[in-house]
């Protein structure tokens, strides 16, 4: 009972991580900024212009204005959704709660996978994050660049006025960290339940 409860534990905490991947995915909470009464909202997929007696206005960000870095911030964060997804159902297959598996000796292995699966996907995250955080931290003071008059559409790409970090790149921190911790967990739990550990969270009785 013990070892299953560790497991399905293991299981939920990996299913908040990959939640908040996915708020940091979705959400225009990159990048904040002002620009006299306007403030702005910038994602890896739309931006969001609000002024101050006018309802917020949202757009998808035109692909020619889209730059680089955003671009693999964009496929870096996709592709740890989708590997922390793959992680999290080789966790649910191999772990004692579940019936999927009925030999003994690969669900160790499954564990194991999806633990360097888990590993990975923190880390595919928290690279992004980081690097978007270093971008902005370092744009002068003042600097304001493409800035067009479809910018009251949400169409806004560029550094702005008081540009700050959005609330997607610290929750893309903290999902990621825990990922790499839940993964880091479960390939030395994994490791001694193969090698006839101690572990006795891991082992195979009910």
């Amino acid at each position: 009972m013990e070892s299953k409860t560790v497991q399905m534990i293991f299981v939920a905490l990996g299913a908040v991580g990959m939640i908040g991947v996915i708020i940091c995915c979705s959400l225009p909470e990159w990048i904040v900024g002002h620009v006299s009464d306007m403030k702005f909202h910038q994602g890896l997929w739309m931006a969001c212009v609000t002024y101050r007696t006018l309802p917020q206005v949202c757009g998808a960000i035109p692909y020619t204005m889209i730059p680089s870095e955003m671009e693999a911030c964009k496929a870096l964060t996709v592709i740890s959704c989708l590997l922390c997804g793959l992680s999290l159902l080789l966790l649910i297959f191999g772990s004692d709660f579940t019936p999927c598996v009925q030999n003994q000796d690969t669900k160790p292995k499954m564990i194991l996978a999806a633990g360097v699966g888990l590993i990975l996907a923190g880390l595919l995250v928290i690279i992004p994050v980081s690097l978007m955080t270093n971008i902005i931290r370092n744009v002068p003071k003042g600097m304001t660049e493409g800035m067009t008059e479809g910018m009251t559409e949400g169409m806004m790409v560029g550094m702005m006025v008081g540009m700050m970090v959005g609330a997607s790149i610290y929750i893309g921190f903290i999902a990621g960290l825990m990922l790499m911790l839940i993964g880091g967990l479960l390939c030395y739990f994994s490791r001694s339940r193969g090698e006839g550990g101690t572990v006795s969270f891991f082992s195979n009785r009910a």
